[in-house]
């Protein structure tokens, strides 16, 4: 029995990790146990426990872990609170997921990825993009027919007016395209921000060392809510749509025709349809199994060395 324990009873730990954690423990149910939730706000802590089954509800992270028996602790923190927190965890050698971008800077992330070579604690780093079905099956099936060549892909929202938005949320499809085509040679970019644009746009053109080339737009004010990742190579081509206003689909074509055409179910919970759910089983088989845990700090930081690279330029981080 794997016991877990989450900190932060927020909107986005309520939707992208405590609804899996607790879909996981209704279906293995003596697989894990869910032993506590924590939150400043105790009334908080509590409606998670009567909302997904934690046992337990504390307002003090440090009274938890020193209470409780625990084999991993999720992590869902405000930015400016995730590396302190996460530290701590590592620290007492405590597995843990942390939620990104994992600080308010890159020199904090790099210190939070010195810290987890220091203290050797297992972790993995919640880019559910990583461990999206759809995803996955697309690079599986491109892969099968041979070298990646291109990647296409954009992030649009609605009203994302937020300065750090490049920090903040762009990491999700920075990190995916580093997810498929690799280590990443060398970028660039360009940003607009006229014609009446309320936030700036980003283009992004990044060189892998397969050869493939990436192109990624980021839209945070184009009226809409999509994610898209289209992969390019001989002869094949297979395109995703993650999330939003469309349902999560895979259209996979070879030599003009259509080999794979698979759309989400409407009964398909948007925590399984995106990663999360994913994320979850994987947190928990490695932890079963002792096998490391990934994706790692080091191994998300290079995309985030992309995005402070362009905040900073920017003067926004």
């Amino acid at each position: 029995m794997i016991r877990l324990a989450l900190i932060g009873c927020g909107s986005h730990s309520r939707g992208n990790h405590a609804t899996p954690l607790s879909r996981y423990a209704h279906e293995h149910p003596d697989d894990v146990d869910l032993v506590a939730a924590c939150d400043l706000d105790i009334k908080r802590a509590e409606g998670f426990c009567q909302r997904f089954g934690f046992k337990k509800a504390y307002d003090d992270m440090d009274k938890m872990l020193d209470n409780e028996q625990i084999d991993g602790c999720i992590a869902v923190m405000p930015i400016e609170n995730t590396s302190e927190v996460a530290i701590k965890l590592l620290s007492r050698k405590m597995p843990c997921v942390i939620e990104k971008p994992m600080g308010v800077s890159i020199d904090q992330v790099r210190h939070l990825a010195d810290v987890t070579k220091t203290t050797g604690t297992p972790h993995m780093v919640s880019v559910n993009r990583r461990f999206n079905p759809y995803i996955n099956k697309a690079i599986e099936w491109a892969r099968g027919k041979g070298p990646i060549s291109f990647v296409r892909g954009a992030m649009v929202r609605n009203r994302r007016r937020e300065p750090v938005f490049i920090w903040g949320t762009a990491i999700h499809s920075v990190d995916a395209f580093r997810f498929i085509g690799g280590d990443v040679e060398d970028f660039d970019w360009r940003m607009f921000d006229g014609k009446g644009l309320s936030a700036r746009w980003y283009e992004i053109t990044l060189n892998f060392a397969s050869g493939c080339i990436g192109h990624l737009d980021i839209l945070p004010t184009g009226g809409v809510h999509e994610e898209s990742y289209e992969l390019f190579g001989e002869g094949f081509r297979a395109i995703v749509h993650t999330e939003g206003s469309k349902p999560s689909s895979l259209q996979c074509w070879y030599e003009g025709q259509c080999e794979l055409d698979i759309v989400s179910p409407e009964s398909e919970p948007y925590d399984v349809m995106i990663g999360p759910y994913n994320e979850v089983i994987e947190f928990v088989k490695a932890l079963r199994e002792k096998t490391p845990l990934k994706p790692s700090v080091e191994d998300v930081l290079p995309s985030l060395e992309i995005c402070s690279e362009i905040a900073t330029t920017l003067g926004v981080l």
